[in-house]
């Protein structure tokens, strides 16, 4: 019997591979063009260890949401009064957060 060749070239096929690397990239939130924080949605859990270790209770989860792994991800409630503190940062097992330095003179 001879030898059963593949439907789909290898070339073919690894362009259809790096379009779904590109459709499977993680989703990256930022609420608002000034929020202190950008959260890669697609990577949490909803385990909330976020949410109960910010002192400003600013981040919930967002139960609107599931994103691809089946979870409510965190979203950032209230960027005027996040501290960039980082706690949330430390905490996550997943590392979803990227916390940015807020501007030199503002208050918070």
């Amino acid at each position: 019997m001879p030898a059963m060749t593949p439907a789909v070239s290898t070339e073919t096929s690894l362009q259809g591979n790096a379009a779904m690397s590109l459709a499977a990239a993680p989703a990256v939130v930022r609420d608002g063009l000034n929020a202190p924080l950008i959260i890669s949605s697609e990577r949490c859990k909803g385990c909330s260890l976020c949410v109960t270790a910010c002192p400003p209770g600013v981040l919930a989860l967002d139960l609107a949401v599931v994103n691809g792994l089946g979870h409510h991800p965190v979203h950032l409630v209230d960027a005027a009064h996040c501290t960039s503190c980082a706690f949330c940062a430390r905490v996550c097992p997943d590392a979803v957060f990227t916390v940015l330095a807020r501007a030199r003179g503002t208050d918070r």
